[in-house]
Order: C-alpha cells, then structure tokens, then sequence
C-alpha cells in the first residue's frame, strides 16, 4: 500500500494524482519531439477533466501555464505559448494602503466631510447656500436613519453651524417642498377615496330607487311581474 506521505507533492491538485504521475513521466522522456507529443496529449486531458476553462477566452494558454507549473518550472519543450517563469506566477498582489484619516463624525460617515469641505471650498454666494442645503437634507436622512423620528430644522441648522465654525448657515424649511409634496400626495389619495365612496352610495341610492336595482334581482323581478300584471 502506497500512503500520501511517501508520495511526491501534488502541484495542481485540481487535475489529480494520474494526470501529475503523467507529468512526471513526461519529464523523463528525452526525445524532444516526443515529449513534445506527450505534453500536448497531457494538455487535451486536462481540458476534458476541466471543461469550465474552455469558457475562459485562450483557456489553450492557461492550460499550458498549468503544465509548466506541474513540473516545477522545469519542462523543456517547443509549446505554443512562452513558458511562465515562477515570479510571474506567484507574483504577490500590491498592497492596498488602508485610509488612516480620522473621521470627526463618524455617525455622517466620510462623504459627510467631503461635501463639507466642497461647500466650504465654493467661492459663489449661490451654489455655497445649495450646498448648504443638500449637506442639512443629508443629515436628516442620516438621522432618519439612525433615529426613528422626526428632525427639527433648528437641530440641523445647530450642528451644521458647529461642524463648520458658522460659516455654512442651513435655511430653516429648505426644502419643505418635499414633504408638502408626499402630504399633498396623501391628502390626494384621501380626496380620491371620499370621492369613490360618495359615487359608490350615489349608484346604491339610485338602484334602490328602482325598486331593489340590479344589484338585488329580486326586487327588480316583483316590478316587471307587477307591471306585466297590470297591463293585461
């Protein structure tokens, strides 16, 4: 019995114990030409136990780095594509600078500061009072958010004076429109509901005034019977 322990490490574990003892009789070959045969046959397996690298545009180029890694870098033969070197392989990635800013409110998050320091930044009177406006409507969403309640204009214009120095001064109901638009929305919807609900007793009072309407066939029925009796 063979045990893994004797065994020789497996590189690409992926393709399996056959196809690596495949490469290591491959690398005893000394015939380049049919080294050469015996790599590209290796090469065509290793796409069939790996059908999903077909999906990958020039999967033929992967498959081929991953032969040349199997054999340690060290396989000698006229391929299709340049040999991988083992820099280019195990290359490490750059390290991404982690941000080491401090955030003075953190509860705003960072794209708080920045907008802050945009505004403060803009030298028109106009487009400094926009922003103004936009940072005190943010910062009511924030609190929205975090809170669960109603925000009054006087604590948005407060804090933002203090978070600046009083040089950004948010204009009390800036932007009332909006709410007066979601209760304008609502007080439309209230409206178009009274209205349905005095159309809808308008039609019953009318049917019942035809003696039961066409909602109740019976009534209508004892009038036609009536009327036909009366006739004759």
């Amino acid at each position: 019995m063979e045990y893994n322990t004797i065994r020789s490490k497996m590189l690409m574990p992926e393709y399996g114990r056959n196809v690596q003892r495949m490469v290591e009789y491959l690398m005893t070959i000394e015939d380049r030409a049919k080294r050469l045969r015996n790599a590209e046959a290796i090469i065509e397996l290793m796409g069939t136990l790996n059908p999903h690298l077909k999906q990958m545009e020039d999967y033929q180029h992967k498959l081929w780095d991953h032969l040349h890694q199997m054999t340690d870098f060290k396989l000698d033969v006229d391929a299709p594509y340049p040999a991988p070197t083992r820099e280019q392989v195990f290359k490490k990635p750059e390290v991404i600078p982690y941000p080491q800013s401090s955030i003075k409110n953190r509860h705003f998050g960072k794209n708080m500061d920045a907008l802050i320091q945009k505004a403060l930044k803009e030298t028109d009177p106009e487009k400094k009072q926009s922003f103004t406006q936009i940072i005190g409507y943010y910062m009511k969403l924030a609190y929205t958010n975090w809170h669960k309640e109603p925000v009054h204009d006087d604590m948005i214009r407060s804090e933002l004076a203090e978070l600046t120095n009083g040089e950004l001064q948010y204009e009390q109901g800036g932007y009332r429109v909006y709410f007066d638009t979601r209760s304008n929305f609502k007080n439309n919807n209230n409206n178009n509901n009274n209205r349905n609900r005095n159309n809808n007793n308008n039609r019953n009072n009318n049917n019942n005034n035809r003696g039961g309407g066409y909602g109740n066939n019976n009534g209508y029925n004892k009038n036609r019977k009536f009327n036909k009796n009366k006739n004759k």
